[in-house]
């Protein structure tokens, strides 16, 4: 007979609740806190695990460890995230590398990354901020405003054609 499940022997399939409480109280006041935190969560799930190494690298983040989270955030992606995770991943790990210097690799990493439903537009904020990063102004503003415009109750047509009028 199986044992139910009980809070000394977690379900797996409450693992992600359990993710989403700890980033709904996280406080990054305490870093030690955090980190020792997700470990727990991490240190159940198997070390090749995408979710568990994407989780690791978004608690370096959140913290302010950029350079760390870089390449958990690959090692993540390498793993094969999920539909969610993956576009989440992508973001973070782009604003990672532009937090690092690296605004030409957000640039190639952001340019081969379709939009995702997951993230609406935050791709192409993070794009005009790298662009912006890597002295293109001009393609900066007109990747922010390109991913504005379709929001717009009004003026899509007019604004549409100033964007491309915009030397780039």
């Amino acid at each position: 007979m199986t044992r139910p499940a009980g809070p000394e022997t977690p379900r797996p399939d409450d693992w992600d609740e359990r993710v989403d409480r700890f980033w709904s109280t996280a406080d990054d006041s305490d870093p030690e806190a955090a980190l020792a935190g997700m470990r727990a969560l991490v240190d159940e799930r198997p070390e090749a695990d995408a979710a568990a190494r994407y989780e690791w690298a978004s608690v370096h983040d959140f913290l302010g460890r950029e350079a760390e989270a870089v390449p958990l955030y690959l090692a993540a992606l390498d793993a094969g995230l999920d539909e969610v995770r993956r576009p989440q991943a992508v973001v973070q790990l782009a604003s990672s590398l532009r937090n690092t210097g690296a605004a030409a690799e957000v640039v190639e990493l952001l340019r081969a990354e379709p939009t995702s439903p997951v993230t609406g537009e935050a791709s192409a904020a993070f794009l005009a901020l790298a662009l912006y990063d890597a002295g293109r102004p001009a393609e900066a503003l007109q990747t922010a405003l390109r991913a504005l415009v379709p929001t717009l109750p009004l003026y899509r047509g007019a604004l549409t054609r100033y964007v491309d009028e915009l030397d780039a």
